[in-house]
């Protein structure tokens, strides 16, 4: 006679780990808790290690758990950008004085871009098109309005302010910050020898002169933008 021994039930689907919304490492997935996992991980190793598996692994969960939240990775990347923006905060104090806020802006950004400096080549090319990126330019622009200038140059005005803002944090981040990028850079002794000028301003390039040179350019655009106002 044999006997037959009933068969193990499978787990249900929705109790297999990651994909009942709860990681491996604890905690509820959530579209906060996958956005904040994939910034660190960018943050540690370079957009170009960000996938859903490698996420799914920091997060302790299937990839398609991650899916549930963001159908594809456009909407995570934006869930990103919208993370950037909310640590550079357009405050708008209502008192007039134009210059400062948009100064507390700029230093707002490059900070910003500091903090996430392997994220943000790709923050400075992607059109701000969520809500949080139309509000971040719309604060900008009525900072503008605000202080009396028409909407044309309202517009002109927040578009220089971006070039600035955008071409500093790049070099920061991605430029100088990174060393030489030719296949054969000229090395120090040829350029003391040979390039004087280059040679004697070569000590203002350094990181520890970063933040002056940022202070000098931004207070040359505003003062630029306060002569056109003709105040």
């Amino acid at each position: 006679m044999i006997t037959r021994t009933k068969p193990k039930s499978k787990k249900p689907a929705a109790r297999r780990a990651g994909v009942s919304g709860q990681g491996r490492s604890g905690g509820a997935l959530s579209r906060e808790r996958i956005a904040a996992a994939a910034m660190d991980l960018v943050d540690r190793e370079g957009l170009a290690a960000l996938s859903t598996r490698r996420l799914g692994e920091e997060l302790g969960c299937e990839a398609m758990s991650i899916y549930h939240h963001f159908p594809n990775k456009a909407h995570l990347m934006d869930a990103l950008v919208d993370r950037m923006l909310a640590e550079a905060r357009v405050a708008t104090s209502g008192d007039g004085d134009w210059p400062q806020q948009l100064r507390m802006a700029a230093h707002g950004f490059r900070a910003m871009a500091l903090k996430h400096p392997k994220f943000f080549p790709f923050f400075a090319v992607h059109r701000l098109n969520t809500r949080s990126g139309v509000a971040f330019v719309d604060g900008i622009i009525g900072i503008l309005r605000g202080a009396g200038f028409s909407d044309g140059d309202a517009a002109r005005y927040f578009r220089e302010i971006g070039y600035y803002l955008t071409g500093a944090a790049l070099d920061e981040t991605a430029g100088y910050a990174n060393g030489p990028s030719a296949a054969v850079p000229v090395s120090n002794e040829i350029i003391v020898a040979e390039y004087k000028n280059l040679a004697a301003a070569a000590p203002y390039f350094q990181p520890a002169h970063f933040k002056a040179t940022f202070e000098t350019g931004l207070e040359m655009l505003l003062e630029g933008i306060r002569r056109a106002r003709g105040t």
